[in-house]
C-alpha cells in the first residue's frame, strides 16, 4: 500500500512547476516594456520631432538684452556708416551769419526748414540787423513771417531776442549755451544749433527727428529731450556731436521717417534693432524715399557747394 502512496506524492510535487512557469511569462512581459521604451528612444532623434524643440530655444538666445557696451560699439557704428552715406551733412537752414542762424531756428518751430528758408531772404533784406529788427513794427515782421505759421508768437520771440541781443550783448549773437537760453525763445535745442554751426563749440541737438532715431535705435529709452542729449553725450566723443546731430537728421528726414520708415531702402538696416517697422519692400520703400534720396529739391534755397541734390525754390515758385 505505500507504493501507491509514494506515487500519489509525485504529483504534489509537480504541482509547483507551473507556478515557475507563471513566472517566466511575467518576465517576458517585461520584456515589451523595454521593447516600447526602445521605440519610443527611436523615435525621439526623428528629424521632425527632436529639432524643431533647438529651433524654439535658439531664438531665446537672440532676445538676449544688450550689453551696454554693444550698444555703444553698434552706435558708434552707425555714425561712421551714416557719415558715409551722408558726407554733405549740414544744417538745413540758410544763413550768413549767427544771427540770421539764430533767427531762423527760432522761426524753424512746428514748420519745415524750407518754409522758413522761403520766408527768411525778404525778413534779412528790411531787418538785417539786430538793431533793425528790434526796432520793427510788429504787424510788419508778423506779415513778412505768416508763412511760417505760429507767427505771432514767433514775431514776439524774434524782436525779443533782437532786442536782448541790442541791450544785453552789444548787437552780437553770444557764443555761451548759458548766454543763449535767456534769450527770448531760445532753448537748448536752438542754443546748440547756433553753437555747432556758427562757433563750431560741439553741441548734439535733439529735435524730433533725433529723440525718435535714437530710441529707435536704443540708445536711449528717455523721451524727455535734456535726459536723451546726456545719455547720447556718453555714448560718443565731444567732437562728433554736431555732425551726429546733422548725420541722425538727414537719415530721419529723408529714410526713416516717423509714420513709414523706408527701412527697404535703408544702408544701416544690419545695425538697427528696429528694421521692419517701415516698408520692407527694396521697389516699395524707394519710393518712400525723400530730398536728394528720392531725386527732390532739398530744403535749402542755398546748400553748400557739396551738397548732391537740387536747391529749394524761393516762395511762391513751383517745384
Amino acid at each position: 500500500m505505500t507504493n501507491p502512496a509514494k506515487a500519489a506524492a509525485k504529483p504534489v510535487k509537480a504541482a509547483p512547476e507551473p507556478a515557475k512557469a507563471t513566472t517566466k511569462p511575467a518576465k517576458a512581459a517585461a520584456k515589451p516594456a523595454k521593447a516600447a521604451k526602445a521605440v519610443t528612444k527611436a523615435a525621439e532623434p526623428v528629424d521632425g520631432a527632436a529639432k524643431p524643440v533647438k529651433a524654439v530655444v535658439k531664438p531665446a538666445k537672440a532676445t538676449r538684452p544688450e550689453s551696454h557696451l554693444a550698444m555703444v560699439r553698434r552706435a558708434r557704428k552707425i555714425n561712421r556708416e551714416l557719415a558715409e552715406v551722408y558726407p554733405y551733412a549740414h544744417p538745413e537752414l540758410d544763413f550768413r551769419n549767427p544771427f540770421e542762424l539764430l533767427v531762423a531756428t527760432v522761426m524753424s518751430a512746428q514748420t519745415t526748414d524750407l518754409r522758413v528758408n522761403q520766408t527768411t531772404p525778404a525778413l534779412f533784406a528790411k531787418y538785417p540787423t539786430p538793431e533793425d529788427l528790434a526796432a520793427a513794427v510788429p504787424e510788419e515782421v508778423e506779415e513778412l513771417i505768416r508763412p511760417t505759421g505760429f507767427f505771432r508768437a514767433k514775431t514776439k520771440s524774434i524782436m525779443g531776442l533782437a532786442a536782448a541781443l541790442r541791450d544785453d550783448f552789444g548787437g552780437e549773437v553770444p557764443g555761451r549755451l548759458e548766454d543763449l537760453v535767456t534769450l527770448p525763445g531760445v532753448g537748448r535745442k536752438t542754443a546748440f544749433v547756433v553753437l555747432g554751426n556758427a562757433y563750431g563749440v560741439p553741441g548734439i541737438t535733439v529735435d524730433t527727428h533725433f529723440m525718435r532715431l535714437a530710441r529707435r535705435w536704443k540708445w536711449t529709452e528717455q523721451e524727455d529731450p535734456v535726459k536723451i542729449e546726456a545719455e547720447v553725450a556718453g555714448i560718443f566723443p565731444k567732437s562728433e556731436w554736431t555732425m551726429l546731430s546733422h548725420r541722425v537728421i538727414f537719415h530721419g528726414r529723408r529714410i526713416c521717417h516717423a509714420r513709414k520708415p523706408a527701412c527697404g531702402a535703408c544702408p544701416i538696416t544690419h545695425l538697427c534693432p528696429a528694421y521692419g517697422e517701415g516698408e520692407t519692400d527694396p521697389e516699395k520703400a524707394k519710393k518712400l524715399l525723400k530730398y536728394e534720396k528720392g531725386g527732390f529739391p532739398g530744403q535749402r534755397l542755398n546748400p553748400p557747394p557739396d551738397y548732391p541734390g537740387r536747391p529749394a525754390p524761393p516762395l511762391g515758385a513751383s517745384s
